[in-house]
């Protein structure tokens, strides 16, 4: 049985890595511990953590590649301690945030029991680039030759 993909359509090319992504981040998603995500400038993003109960020891704040992962260990001191009833668990957790190209992280903070992480969005360029159209025939055009690409006929070329 075949899965439905979102990035199916052949007009998505090299968008593999993306879907191999958002799969990676479902699977951390369960919830816990709730955040929220705020834009707090023209460029500038938040994401907030509930963390209570942890430990700037406890966290541990990576960036691998383009995702962004937020991971607490809390340390069980239960030695000498007597529970009546234990609701508020020890709780591992992994949330990871994919992060576009060229997000910065400026830096993160713990405040009552929120853990705050300040991101920098850069303003997106806009890029034209002309791509020249060459023949192809018995004789490739000069265009072609150079490095084997479409490229710019100012560049070395040698004729054959």
């Amino acid at each position: 049985m075949s899965r439905s993909s979102l990035f199916g359509s052949p007009l998505f090319l090299g968008f593999d890595h993306l879907e191999q992504m958002l799969d990676r981040v479902a699977k951390n998603s369960d919830g816990y511990p709730p955040y929220n995500i705020e834009q707090t400038g023209e460029s500038r993003l938040r994401i907030t953590l509930a963390v209570a109960g942890f430990s700037m020891d406890d966290l541990q704040i990576t960036q691998e590649d383009n995702q962004l992962v937020v991971r607490g260990k809390q340390r069980e001191e239960v030695e000498g301690r007597i529970f009546l009833h234990r609701g508020i668990a020890a709780r591992q957790f992994q949330r990871a945030f994919v992060l576009a190209e060229g997000i910065e992280v400026e830096g993160a903070w713990l405040d009552n029991g929120l853990l705050h992480i300040d991101l920098k969005r850069p303003q997106p360029e806009v890029r034209v680039k002309a791509i020249q159209i060459g023949t192809r025939g018995n004789q490739p055009s000069r265009s072609l030759m150079s490095n084997g690409l479409l490229g710019d006929r100012k560049g070395s070329e040698r004729e054959t």
